[in-house]
């Protein structure tokens, strides 16, 4: 938002490899030299001062010799040179060669070039002398009548300062500037006008605004946001003038200016709470969302909008608007549309759901028929999450979700298919009514699945519902048809046989055509035929249907969901089915088909063979099929899907549990009340709180004052000592992690007694880091000391060492250089990685993909498992994903899994395994740790991690 615009102090680096010229050589080449001698004498005069260096000479040589010259540079120059001259003697007298300058400042600022005066007033802003500001005011004041706005422009703002700092010089300021906003037409001039009325006068401000308020829409975008700054103090100063002011800030909000909008939405957000203000500003953020280009402004935008619907009553009002929320999803960022997608689905309605929904569907429809890329896929993805969601919060809309959704299965995203399946078998599961539907649609999409992951989760959930006579044997037909035909090794072996003897019978007849090939074209020429074009014999395209390709390829994971589909299947038709022959039909019919699995597991065909997991299996369900008790029954057929109804119940409560706790985070504040900062008042003297309420209930609390130091916050607790006491060179760096960098402010203390010349700190790094700039040599007089900063950069999330030395030389010596060798500095990856959440899904995906692991072994003196894992969590900023009740009880052993995320967009992933005997509760807990990242230096870095945070469980137990 518009603010006062504050002087800008010169700071001028030179070289300081380089010789210094002498006063003497200064003054002749301002005396004699030409223009660029002359402008290159006065900026070495300017860095000599800048640099400390005293010229007491040289003033009466500029004024004599530069001053009067016209050339622009020249000028603009000398304005540096008048800003850093002492204009004082040392008793604070302004000096007497100041008259001359002050001269020559009152003829800048007539001189006709626009520039030049603009500068000049410019400048004047950073004078502090009133002395010589008194002269010149009356040349300021005709400065406001200049034909140019760049003249007049900073006229104002140099009434402005010198009002501001002597308000004695100009004390009819607030009604010049008054009477100057009515008459000028400029839209930069009058916003500096009206900036110095708002903090000068801002009861003339209001009057000029509330003179021209129709007229707001006509202005510039600069001078619309310092009126919106001005109505966003009065009415908070002074509420009364809401109904005044509320009317313009309505007008801004059809400002041609974006950050015009912008501004005047978050303040009529804060001035009204009425449902019309709300809506017209939500209405604003929508616009602006949709139609700028910056995706960061799109995302910062969105979260003002976010915010809006934190309070209930603005909560309600937004749910009138979720459809116009639906439009950003037009915009391709993929971050963009997923805090849409999470704002839409928090906003959505019995009222607005069927709407939302066709929209969505229309969406989906969309992203098959773009070209395929990475966010293609993961925006689909969103799209089904936000699907299911909806489905599952509103049951009669589900009806309308399932047939788009199934579409997915035959998608070549495994992970939009993979989600899709997920919700169906929650709507399955939850929506009796649906199933016969679901049943239909399932069997329909089976032969165009092409993932085995995909085919897995539809014949678990195709042998979990299929519940009558009619379905079953339809999701047996269609398992035989995606098979073959049975056995599958006689079939397979048949048709080796017979591909052979067809290759040998084309190969001759081939030749035989070859050889009765015509080769004279119609006009009698020879025709030629490269043997590249020749027609070969090739093998037969592979046609095999989907499930037998999978078992070939050796994915005999899948023979073990058939065969537990089929038994499930077996059971429930031989319940619902009373003929006992047609029961063992159906039932032989089953074993032949995990029979015939099973014999090509151990026949050699497939490209892999089978584990021993699977086929222990799948003769397990042979056996379960042939005995068929009773038992074994309820175990397929009722105990299976009573494991998944309670797991939907656990997750269904802990995501009410989670949206409890986001509301109850929500604490409302008065506007009043006081904030206390605890890291500020600690340790300092009770008796200069201002609340001794709030001060007698933190020690009562508390147990009474600390003593000591409070090193955790404290910059001590991030000091590194990288010398010896006894070195002659003393050094220690202040280590400061910013998130893409890191700042070394390295102290160096010269303990010796002779000064150290050209004493530089020499850096270099090992891992990811890259050290931005060499640090310059200093010279240390005897026991002085200096600070030297040095930025590193980092790329990557893993730990990092910065070593070095500190080379000097001493005065008078002439030996070689001495050289002081540093510790290392230890890069520790705990800065860079946060806590983080995803699906288990995702993590699985992510651990298959990743292919650096790292084991660690477990190696602790802790005796509860659950205690251990906390720990773990707490010391490797990891989350761990596993839900709270699958870690609660008691037991022998625990599982876990654990996610964490670097701000450089690298995820890390461990798997803790840990066990104790239960019969020595005494016994330390052991076990593993695999950790898995995309990168080597990250499996690395976190596995060192862990084993230095076991170490100091095991120090600290000893002690």
């Amino acid at each position: 938002m518009g603010t006062q615009e504050q002087p800008c102090y010169t700071l001028i680096q030179g070289p300081t490899d380089t010789e210094q010229p002498s006063e003497m050589q200064l003054k002749q080449d301002l005396e004699n030299g030409d223009i660029p001698v002359k402008t290159a004498a006065l900026k070495k005069v300017i860095q000599l001062i800048l640099n400390g260096e005293r010229l007491p000479g040289i003033l009466m040589t500029v004024i004599r010799f530069v001053m009067p010259l016209e050339d622009h540079t020249i000028k603009k120059l000398l304005l540096v040179f008048w800003e850093i001259v002492p204009k004082t003697t040392s008793d604070g007298k302004l000096l007497q060669q100041m008259i001359l300058v002050c001269d020559a400042y009152r003829k800048d600022l007539s001189h006709p070039n626009e520039f030049i005066r603009g500068s000049t007033l410019r400048f004047l802003c950073k004078l502090k002398e009133p002395e010589l500001l008194e002269p010149l005011m009356p040349t300021i004041r005709t400065c406001l009548e200049h034909r140019h706005s760049y003249v007049r422009r900073n006229a104002v703002l140099a009434i402005f300062t010198i009002y501001k700092n002597f308000d004695f010089l100009i004390p009819d300021a607030p009604e010049l500037i008054s009477n100057f906003l009515e008459g000028e037409q400029d839209m930069s001039c009058k916003r500096n006008a009206f900036m110095m009325l708002i903090h000068a006068d801002q009861e003339r401000a209001l009057n000029y605004l509330s003179t021209c308020i129709d007229q707001v829409n006509s202005f510039g975008d600069i001078l619309q946001l310092v009126i919106v700054e001005l109505i966003y103090k009065v009415c908070h100063a002074n509420p009364g003038e809401r109904a005044r002011f509320i009317r313009c800030i309505y007008n801004l909000l059809n400002s041609s200016s974006p950050a015009v909008r912008y501004e005047a939405a978050g303040t009529l957000v804060t001035l009204s709470s009425a449902p019309t203000a709300i809506k017209a500003a939500a209405n604003c953020y929508i616009e602006l969302i949709v139609k700028e280009s910056d995706n960061n402004v799109k995302l910062i935008v969105l979260d003002r909008l976010v915010a809006l619907k934190d309070t209930p009553q603005q909560e309600k009002i937004l749910q009138d608007l979720a459809m116009d929320v639906l439009r950003i999803l037009a915009t391709p960022d993929l971050e963009v549309r997923k805090k849409t997608l999470n704002l839409a689905l928090e906003l959505v309605t019995m009222r607005s759901v069927n709407e939302m929904v066709e929209v969505l569907k229309k969406e989906v429809g969309k992203t098959h028929n773009t070209v395929e890329h990475e966010d293609t896929g993961k925006y689909r993805q969103l799209l089904v999450r936000t699907l299911h969601t909806i489905s599952i919060k509103f049951p009669e809309v589900a009806a309308n979700v399932i047939p788009i959704l199934m579409d997915f299965l035959s998608d070549n995203n495994e992970l939009a298919a993979t989600d899709v399946l997920v919700f169906v078998r929650e709507a399955i599961q939850r929506f009796e009514g649906l199933r016969p539907q679901i049943i239909e649609r399932l069997l329909s999409a089976l032969p165009t699945i092409c993932s085995v992951t995909v085919h897995c989760h539809t014949l678990w959930i195709l042998g979990e519902y299929a519940s009558t006579t009619g379905e079953i044997l339809g999701v047996v037909s269609s398992m035989r048809g995606s098979l073959g035909d049975l056995p599958i090794v006689e079939d397979e072996m048949r048709k080796a046989a017979g591909e052979a003897g067809e290759e040998e019978g084309g190969a001759e007849k081939s030749a035989q055509q070859h050889q009765q090939q015509q080769k004279v074209t119609a006009d009698g020429t020879y025709a030629t035929q490269s043997a590249f074009s020749a027609t070969t014999s090739k093998s037969k395209a592979d046609d095999r249907p989907p499930l037998r390709k999978y078992l070939l390829e050796g994915n005999f994971y899948l023979g073990a969901v058939i065969a537990n589909t089929l038994v499930k299947l077996a059971f429930r038709y031989n319940s619902l089915e009373g003929n006992p022959s047609k029961q063992n039909a159906f039932s032989a019919e089953v074993m032949l088909i995990i029979s015939s699995i099973v014999h090509l597991g151990k026949s050699g065909l497939p490209q892999k063979s089978m584990t021993e997991d699977d086929y222990d299996r799948m003769m397990l369900c042979l056996q379960v099929v042939s005995e068929r008790t009773p038992s074994l029954a309820s175990v397929f057929t009722e105990q299976c899907r009573s494991a998944l109804s309670h797991m939907l119940l656990a997750k269904t409560e802990e995501e009410e549990a989670q949206r409890r706790d986001r509301k109850s985070a929500k604490v409302i504040e008065h506007v009043d009340d006081h904030i206390a900062f605890s890291h500020l008042t600690k340790g300092s003297d009770p008796s200069s709180a201002d609340d001794m309420f709030d001060l007698s209930m933190s020690m009562a609390v508390s147990g009474g004052k600390k003593e000591g130091v409070d090193l955790s916050t404290s910059k001590l607790s991030k000091v590194t000592q990288l010398t010896g006491f006894s070195d002659p060179v003393y050094a220690e760096a202040y280590v400061h992690i910013n998130q893409y960098d890191i700042v070394l402010d390295v102290l160096i203390v010269n303990q010796t007694t002779d000064t150290l010349q050209n004493c530089t700190l020499e850096l270099a790094t090992l891992g990811d880091l890259k050290l931005v700039e060499k640090p310059q040599p200093v010279v240390l007089a005897p026991h002085d000391f200096c600070n030297i900063k040095a930025n590193v950069k980092v790329a990557s999330t893993e730990n990092g060492f910065i070593f070095g030395n500190i080379v000097y030389d001493v005065k008078g010596s002439t030996s070689d250089r001495n050289v002081v060798i540093l510790n290392d500095i230890h890069v520790d990856i705990m800065d860079y990685i946060v806590p983080a959440t995803c699906t288990d899904l995702e993590f699985r995906q992510m651990w298959t993909e990743f292919e650096w692991e790292n084991k660690v072994t477990v190696n602790t003196q802790m005796t509860e498992l659950k205690a251990y894992l906390d720990y773990l969590c707490k010391s490797t900023n990891m989350k761990c994903l596993t839900p709270e009740k699958a870690l609660s009880g008691t037991g022998d052993y625990m599982a876990a899994n654990l996610y964490a995320h670097s701000i450089f967009g690298e995820d890390a992933l461990a798997n803790l395994s840990i066990e104790k005997p239960l019969d020595n509760p005494e016994a330390p807990v052991t076990g593993h740790i695999r950790i898995r990242a995309k990168s080597q230096g990250m499996a690395i870095s976190l596995g060192d991690r862990v084993n230095k945070v076991q170490k100091a469980t095991i120090k600290s137990v000893g002690a």
